[in-house]
């Protein structure tokens, strides 16, 4: 993996990376709403997408809902129909993260940073457990990851040190997202509102509303040397890999009740690169 320098203040996280030279490159998986714990997440697939960071020595981004935490004891949506077996006791919350931690602990050294989502939200006022928090400290205490918790939304300070002394930032926002996306728009409008307001973002990502979709927005500014220049922000949405649609067969469960369309499935890959003197990126869809 590349070597890395990660610090944690006031929810901005920075990550550093130096002595860069040519033919570097760092690939980062960009994720959220793995609903890992719920019998209909695809975890084949959220395997498979593990194991390409192992090949490509990437870190790991999840913002928000790592957890579905859905069957406590305060949770109106509760159904022991939807428990996988080893979490049918009574400290269930306690059995979601157990088995969390064991099946990302060998991908440890990969995990960057775990944000926070509406389910994760909901455990901690209803049960007082930050089952987010929980995860970090057992997979940094016994399995020396460098992960860190991060909130509902906090920004990501790339930082970039090339050819010994050239340095470049690269900055992304983060949410874990609200709201049902739009049937027909899919969230996409957003692009739009957060563009007015979040101001210097050179990538920002969503989750929540299960949606995948890459945008890139061009702008105009002006430069302090007085020279026009363009923008260039890609808005990012992550599906997640619950796959309830199809999993149920459409038997019974929350989306077959609401009827709710079928969603795409996995993740988002950023890669950034150095050519010549400037580190690029892009970011693609893994998708199914």
């Amino acid at each position: 993996m590349s070597e890395y320098i990660s610090e944690f203040n006031h929810n901005v996280l920075t990550v550093r990376f130096e002595d860069i030279s040519a033919g570097w490159e760092q690939w980062i998986l960009l994720s959220a709403d793995r609903h890992h714990d719920n019998i209909y997440c695809n975890r084949t697939l959220e395997r498979a997408h593990l194991e390409q960071v192992k090949e490509r020595d990437a870190l790991i981004f999840d913002f928000g809902d790592l957890f579905c935490a859905m069957q406590g004891k305060y949770d109106p949506r509760a159904s022991k129909d939807v428990l996988r077996e080893e979490d049918k006791v009574d400290d269930y919350l306690g059995a979601i993260v157990k088995h969390a931690e064991e099946d990302y602990a060998p991908y440890a050294e990969y995990w960057a940073l775990i944000g926070r989502g509406n389910h994760d939200a909901n455990i901690l006022k209803r049960h007082g457990t930050d089952i987010v928090n929980n995860l970090v400290d057992r997979l940094r205490d016994k399995h020396g990851s460098n992960v860190r918790a991060g909130g509902y939304g906090g920004w990501i300070r790339f930082m970039f040190t090339f050819h010994q002394t050239s340095q470049q930032s690269i900055k992304m926002k983060y949410h874990h997202g609200s709201g049902g996306g739009g049937p027909v728009t899919k969230g996409v409008i957003q692009t739009n509102r957060q563009g007015v307001y979040l101001k210097n973002a050179d990538i920002v990502v969503n989750g929540h509303t299960h949606d995948a979709w890459i945008v890139p927005l061009s702008s105009e500014y002006l430069s302090d040397a007085g020279v026009v220049k363009r923008g260039l922000t890609h808005f990012v949405r992550t599906p997640g890999y619950l796959d309830e649609y199809f999993k149920s067969e459409g038997i019974k469960g929350f989306v077959q009740e609401k009827w709710h369309p079928p969603k795409p499935i996995g993740a988002v890959w950023l890669r950034f690169w150095l050519e010549r003197n400037e580190i690029l990126f892009e970011t693609t869809l893994a998708v199914r």
